[in-house]
């Protein structure tokens, strides 16, 4: 059980996946035509994390030493570099900095979840291939429930690696099935709906790869039939029932919720930009506050991960529309959140936390090529902003990061390292301090009371990587360990 003095009874963490700090400040502009009036910008403690892997190959290196990291006097380089990062213009050394040795959202999802930085890929696993626990585990261990929610498919590598370990987020098949017949988690909600496209409309799976985001056609019938943990719903009005408290539902039972749509809320419809939304898609705010409500049920208290996952791939596809889009959605459902914290619970027994897991495309200011980084343009309330890319991909950028609640002040202590260059961005007012993300984990276990638990399993887990360290380097004579 959880330790009686634990100050965080309930920890909500929002993820805005692949949120560059250009994004953040896009979406505000186009919001309110300002920074400063999203709900999280009064939240006590702000600052940036960094975000980098171990490593970035796609399988276990076996090694505790990590290959990458995060240097200020390389990240604000000023200096030209010439010829192209693929289709962008290379412009500057520091731009060059960013774009390598980046993480995927499997290893920074598992260093959130975990407290362990990883090989890219990895869900909840440490990079000699073993699984590791993540707060997920260690919440349900303590008699709270665990909840994970997502704009994309629940499968997905950010609610995995909450809910589920695998060596590869490419299993979204074993993935799914985990989640589902572990029933550890009692809610999780997402997309990955065999039954309907992007643009939520019917079809007829023709393959088992339609199965694959569910557990396998298999898994997904006994779901189906009842015979799973989990009561299973799908339809927009059953959301919004499960939000508004009218879905019955008793003490204990588990929701699996896939809405209608293959692919994403929103993101994967047809068309570009700020086009008409789908209507038949519940809000991912109406979401979490349907997981909310069920997961308030436990007197012990819960852990919650919610993720606007196609904030991330509005960055891969560089649509500026849509990513405003996404991360308004994102916005809103802090808001939502916090309006929830306030209405049934309170500051005193719940910590939430706002981030991304990383950035991506390096969105910077519309001249960003010769001004460098430049910041976002303001182009007022309503208009989309003036900006760039600079990628296609992910980034190495520092991420910003707010907390308040019980155990907030944690995070606030845990960021010692310093980035002189961040006063490019002070106009945020979030200061020159940063933690790094697998600081957020023992943060999070520290507010539940849970950390002498994990202080235990990571001697265990070292003990176990000294084992298989040696042991590598008894049968691999072409492994070098620094």
């Amino acid at each position: 059980m959880a330790d009686e003095k634990a100050a965080a009874k309930n920890v909500i963490l929002l993820i805005s996946d692949g949120a560059s700090p250009g994004t953040w400040d896009a979406a505000s502009y186009y919001q309110h035509g300002e920074l400063g009036e999203q709900a999280y910008d009064s939240f006590s403690t702000k600052g940036y994390m960094s975000t980098y892997p171990l490593t970035t190959s796609s399988t276990p290196t076996n090694t505790l030493e990590g290959e990458l990291g995060y240097d200020p006097t390389q990240v604000w380089n000023a200096a030209p570099a010439k010829g192209m990062f693929g289709n962008y213009p290379a412009a500057f050394e520091g731009y060059e900095y960013l774009r390598s040795g980046i993480t995927d959202s499997a290893a920074a999802g598992t260093a959130l979840a975990t407290g362990v930085k990883t090989y890219n890929n990895a869900i909840s696993y440490d990079n000699f291939g073993q699984p590791l626990m993540s707060i997920g585990d260690y919440a349900v261990e303590s008699g709270r429930a665990l909840g994970v929610v997502t704009s994309v498919q629940w499968s997905h590598a950010t609610p995995a690696s909450f809910a589920a370990h695998n060596a590869s987020r490419n299993d979204y098949e074993g993935i799914s099935k985990e989640m589902i017949e572990s029933g550890k988690a009692s809610v999780i909600m997402g997309a990955g709906h065999p039954f309907y496209d992007a643009d939520g409309e019917f079809r007829i799976p023709t393959s088992a790869g339609d199965y694959r985001y569910v557990g396998g056609a298999e898994t997904f019938a006994e779901v189906l039939s009842g015979n799973t943990d989990y009561t299973f719903i799908d339809s927009e009005a059953q959301f919004e029932a499960l939000a508004n408290g009218t879905f019955s539902f008793g003490e204990g039972d588990k929701i699996l919720g896939t809405f209608r749509n293959g692919s994403t809320l929103q993101q994967g419809r047809e068309g570009t930009g700020m086009g008409d939304q789908l209507v038949n898609m519940p809000e991912l705010s109406i979401m979490a506050e349907g997981a909310l409500n069920v997961l308030s049920q436990d007197d012990d208290g819960f852990f919650l991960m919610v993720e606007g996952g196609a904030v991330d791939w509005a960055a891969h596809a560089n649509d500026t529309g849509r990513i405003i889009e996404e991360q308004i959605s994102f916005n809103e459902t802090v808001a939502s959140v916090i309006d929830w914290v306030e209405a049934n619970s309170s500051w005193e027994e719940t910590l939430v936390i706002v981030t991304t897991d990383h950035g991506n495309g390096l969105v910077l200011g519309p001249n960003a090529v010769t001004v460098p980084f430049q910041p976002v343009q303001n182009n007022g309330q309503g208009e989309i902003p003036g900006v760039s890319w600079h990628t296609g991909n992910h980034t190495n950028e520092l991420v910003p990061i707010w907390a308040e609640g019980p155990g907030s002040e944690l995070l606030a202590e845990a960021a010692t390292m310093i980035d002189p260059g961040l006063a490019n961005y002070e106009y945020r007012g979030m200061g020159e301090n940063y933690l790094d993300n697998t600081d957020v984990f023992h943060v999070m276990m520290r507010a539940m009371g849970l950390d002498n638990v994990a202080v235990t399993d990571e001697v265990a887990a070292a003990e176990t990587a000294a084992i298989a360290l040696a042991g590598a380097a008894s049968t691999s004579s072409d492994l070098v360990f620094a």
